[in-house]
């Protein structure tokens, strides 16, 4: 009796399910959700074929040093890169002497206290210091981007889908709105402060377009300075700030798929070997 009981409580309440569950699969199919504008007039990233991209990639150090001189000359103003050391530029090509010199020339140096007053004060940057963050704090960074929070660039890569793509289309995606959207969704005109933006999740930034312009900067290996090339070298380069060992990585993980091929190599011959005289 209590099982026959359970059965029926137990077949009511997946019958429950089944009824909720195709009612809502119907009003999904005859009254689906309206569109949003985001969904609409958002674009996706177009893959910008980073040499790094993909399961052996490798990272273009050319390409990562003048992505470096974008951020160092461009990014640096609003965005910290905390979780990268001077030292780490030895990684792309660069000299310790040269990191040094980069290290003492850079322009925001590392606060420290006054052994002989204990006030605050500063002191130029070694190889071993990290990237110095442009403002003092939070309410200061706000205060100087219009109550909007820089992000730390260190892993914004590893941070955002598709990171490196998207790096590049957020640079290249600014542009004047569209009549249509307006018209299409009222109340979606982009807000005094902000900038049109379609790559960016809700189509609206508060970061101007910091690639202006052709010629911005001048690369110092000669590479002509577009915008989509900056665009392309800073993807490059914080795609190496997020994951620097990204090589090593590729080559531990093929020596790994060799070993294992080699390993399951040996155990089918040493499978073949002992029960080759046994009668299946």
């Amino acid at each position: 009796m209590v099982r026959t009981i359970a059965l029926l409580i137990g077949a009511a309440f997946v019958a429950a399910l089944g009824f909720a569950l195709f009612g809502t699969i119907k009003t999904a199919i005859t009254d689906p959700a309206p569109e949003s504008a985001e969904h609409v007039f958002h674009v996706h990233p177009e893959d910008i074929g980073l040499k790094s991209a993909g399961l052996l990639g490798k990272f273009d150090l050319q390409q990562v040093q003048r992505g470096f001189q974008v951020y160092k000359e461009v990014c640096s103003a609003c965005h910290s890169l905390k979780y990268v050391h001077f030292r780490d530029l030895t990684k792309i090509g660069y000299s310790a002497g040269q990191v040094k010199a980069i290290a003492e020339a850079w322009v925001i140096e590392q606060p420290t206290i006054n052994p002989e007053t204990g006030e605050a004060a500063t002191r130029k940057n070694v190889p071993a210091d990290p990237f110095p963050s442009p403002f003092a704090n939070e309410i200061a960074a706000r205060a100087a981007n219009n109550n909007a929070l820089p992000p730390d660039l260190s892993l914004i890569t590893k941070a955002r889908e598709d990171g490196s793509n998207y790096v590049h289309a957020l640079l290249m995606g600014y542009r004047d709105q569209p009549a249509e959207l307006v018209k299409d969704f009222p109340g979606s005109k982009t807000p005094k402060g902000l900038h049109y933006n379609p790559a960016f999740a809700n189509l609206n930034i508060a970061m101007p377009p910091p690639l202006t312009q052709d010629g911005q900067i001048t690369y110092a290996d000669g590479t002509k300075a577009t915008k989509d090339q900056m665009a392309r070298d800073v993807a490059a380069f914080l795609t190496w700030s997020a994951e620097p060992n990204l090589e090593s990585r590729h080559g531990a993980g093929l020596a790994t798929v060799v070993f294992l091929a080699i390993f399951l190599f040996l155990v089918w011959g040493a499978y073949q070997n002992v029960w080759r005289d046994q009668k299946h």
